[in-house]
């Protein structure tokens, strides 16, 4: 006797499939697709444009992402307050970045919060990512 029903068991198969895709999403990117993943969550269209001036300038604090990050993200830059040397930031000289979601969504979060005293939205992070990599070795 099948204890499991087909409709039971494909739900089941969907299920597992779902989270292996969100798991993957969650832990393994490339930067396109955490682009596509923020361009998806805004509702809107990315802009290079307007992710070089997000980045570039202050939002009512003191810092702006260039003050730590160089206002060339192409060469590394030096966090405004410890000196630390940081890679650069465009994934086309640096492959490390912007490979883990996790890890994005997490300096995301605490440089957004120095920069603009609060959370970037998925706009925004599409718009930084967008500009940087437009960025070539």
């Amino acid at each position: 006797m099948n204890l499991i029903s087909k409709p039971l068991s494909l739900a089941i198969v969907i299920g597992a499939a779902a989270i292996f895709i969100n798991m993957r999403a969650a832990y393994a990117a490339a930067p396109a697709e955490l682009l596509s993943g923020y361009t998806s969550r805004s509702g809107t269209l990315a802009s290079s444009a307007r992710g070089r001036e997000f980045f570039t300038s202050k939002h009512g604090h003191e810092w702006s992402c260039a003050s730590c990050h160089g206002a060339v993200p192409t060469q590394s830059g030096e966090h405004a307050a410890t000196g630390k040397t940081i890679l650069p930031l465009a994934p086309a000289v640096n492959a490390e970045r912007f490979t883990d979601a996790a890890k994005s969504e997490k300096w995301f979060r605490r440089n957004c919060n120095d920069v603009a005293g609060r959370e970037c939205t998925a706009a925004e992070k599409a718009d930084i990512l967008a500009w940087l990599l437009m960025f070539k070795p």
